[in-house]
C-alpha cells in the first residue's frame, strides 16, 4: 500500500442535502463506505488531495486505504463517483470494503502495446483501432491487477483480436469468458484509412479555395470568459 492509495478522512454524524452542501463549501467531500459485515459510515474527505488522486487511472482500480483520526484503517475499492456537471469537482463518493478472502468484481482497464512494433502498426494507410478500453474482472484484493496488458506486436494488417487472447495473470478471472464462453468480444481490429478521410488528398481537395469567416458576438465572448 503506498501513500498515494491512502486517503485520510473524518467520520461524520450529519447526513442529508444541507449538510453535504456545507461539506462542500469547506471544501470537503461527502462519501459512504459500505459492504462487509457492518454498517455503512458517512464520511468527510477532502477535495483537492482527492481529486488529484483521482487523476490516476490506478485510483478506480486499485485497493485504496481509508484512514480516518483515531487511527482505525479499512480496505476498500471505489464503488460510485460523482462529478460536477461542468466543474472539475468530485461531487460524491462511494466506497465497497474489501476482505482478503472476498473475491472481487470490477472493471480494469485495457493496456495495448506493441503497436509500433507489428506489421499492421508500420503499414501505410493502416490504423490500428481500440474497441474496449477495459474490462470487468474477478480476483481476490491480492491478485487484483491495475490493468490488463494487450500485446499487440504481432498483429497483422487485417487481423482482430478477441477478448479471449488476454494473458490473465495468476487468480484473474474475466466473467464475460467463464460464463458459458458467450461473451468473447472483439477489443480491436485494423482498418485502412481512405484517401477522402483524415488529411488525405480529397480533404485537401475540399480545402482548397474555400474562404471561412466567423463573426464572433461580442456579448458571447464576454459570457465565454466569465467564472461561474
Amino acid at each position: 500500500m503506498t501513500d498515494s492509495n491512502i486517503i485520510n478522512a473524518e467520520l461524520r454524524e450529519d447526513v442529508g442535502k444541507g449538510a453535504s452542501r456545507r461539506l462542500r463549501l469547506q471544501g470537503k467531500i461527502p462519501a459512504v463506505i459500505y459492504g462487509g459485515d457492518r454498517e455503512p459510515a458517512t464520511l468527510a474527505i477532502e477535495h483537492d488531495p482527492l481529486r488529484h488522486a483521482a487523476e490516476r487511472e490506478s485510483f478506480f482500480s486499485s485497493i485504496l486505504e481509508i484512514k480516518v483520526e483515531d487511527g482505525r484503517t479499512q480496505k476498500v475499492v471505489v464503488r460510485d463517483v460523482q462529478h460536477h456537471p461542468y466543474k472539475p469537482r468530485i461531487m460524491h463518493l462511494d466506497f465497497l470494503r474489501v476482505s482478503d478472502l472476498e473475491i472481487l468484481r470490477m472493471s480494469v482497464p485495457i493496456h495495448f502495446t506493441g503497436e509500433d512494433k507489428s506489421e499492421a502498426g508500420r503499414a501505410a494507410g493502416v490504423v490500428i483501432q481500440h474497441l474496449v478500453t477495459e474490462v470487468e474482472i474477478e480476483a481476490l484484493p491480492s491478485n487484483l491487477p491495475s490493468f490488463l496488458n494487450m500485446d499487440l506486436s504481432n498483429l497483422a494488417t487485417g487481423d482482430v483480436v478477441m477478448l479471449s487472447e488476454i494473458q490473465l495473470p495468476e487468480g484473474v478471472e474475466i466473467p464475460a469468458l467463464s460464463e458459458g464462453g458467450s461473451g468473447d468480444t472483439m477489443i480491436a481490429n485494423t482498418s485502412h484509412i481512405k484517401e477522402s478521410q483524415g488529411t488525405g488528398a480529397g480533404a485537401e481537395d475540399e480545402d482548397e479555395g474555400v474562404d471561412v469567416d466567423v463573426d464572433v458576438d461580442e456579448d458571447e465572448e464576454q459570457e465565454d470568459t466569465e467564472e461561474d
